[in-house]
């Protein structure tokens, strides 16, 4: 594949390196607004952009990929509240968009297994749940876009659960996040389920970036060749 890196930060770093390891090249780097202008000169051109740039900046650069007509695979979060308004842009434009909170397969497969877990849990009286997550100091949003996902998915197969705050609150029907930035850590996620009896934890851990960016790249080959808009949900279920 060639393949445009928008977002030239760490991601964008282990993406380059893991890419290039499996023989694909980077036709180029964009990290500020003003190197876009440089897209239509580039030769060969991108047959895939992807994007881990920022929350500011991101729905505008999906925008430019879907009038380029270059698919874009973003792992950037914290503009998912505009995800409608986007989803139609690219229907629109009959683009591609594949975006995820979290590319790791590890983290996917933790996804299901919440889901299950929490429909088993709905029907329990006297445990309360708590989702945790870490990330490093750089991280700007909080909580993450994969704790929000957890929290999403536990109140659509829990009907106690209204809502979620970034706190700890009494409300039985707030559903808590405690998020941390410590460090260096690549990003930790943990559900807990807590009774007087006993406590029951889903965790997931990343050791290092190379998974997140094996399934960045897993999702920019998947996506060539199609339109619409896709989520690691249709990946997983097409491997």
């Amino acid at each position: 594949m060639n393949i445009l890196i928008s977002g030239y930060g760490k991601m964008g770093r282990e993406i380059e390196a893991q890419a290039l390891k499996r023989g694909h090249r980077i036709v180029d780097k964009i990290d500020k607004s003003g190197e876009w202008s440089r897209l239509s000169s580039l030769s060969p051109q991108p047959d895939v952009v992807i994007d881990f740039s920022q929350p500011e900046v991101v729905v505008d650069i999906l925008k430019r990929c879907f009038d380029a007509g270059i698919p874009v695979v973003t792992g950037t979060t914290g503009w998912y509240e505009r995800k409608e308004e986007v989803a139609g842009i690219c229907n629109k434009k009959n683009g591609t968009l594949f975006y995820a909170p979290n590319f790791s397969i590890g983290v996917n497969v933790f996804f299901r297994v919440n889901r299950l877990l929490a429909r088993l849990m709905a029907g329990l009286e006297g445990y309360s749940v708590l989702i945790d997550e870490t990330h490093h100091i750089q991280k700007l949003d909080a909580p993450s876009g994969t704790a929000i996902k957890i929290a999403e998915e536990i109140m659509d197969e829990n009907p106690q659960f209204k809502k979620w705050m970034n706190e700890i609150s009494a409300d039985p029907s707030v559903l808590s996040i405690v998020s941390k930035r410590v460090g260096e850590v690549t990003g930790t996620h943990s559900v807990v389920y807590e009774s007087d009896a006993d406590a029951i934890t889903l965790k997931h851990q990343a050791r290092n970036r190379s998974g997140f960016a094996l399934g960045a790249l897993l999702a920019a080959g998947f996506v060539l060749g199609k339109q619409g808009v896709f989520t690691m949900d249709d990946l997983l279920d097409n491997l």
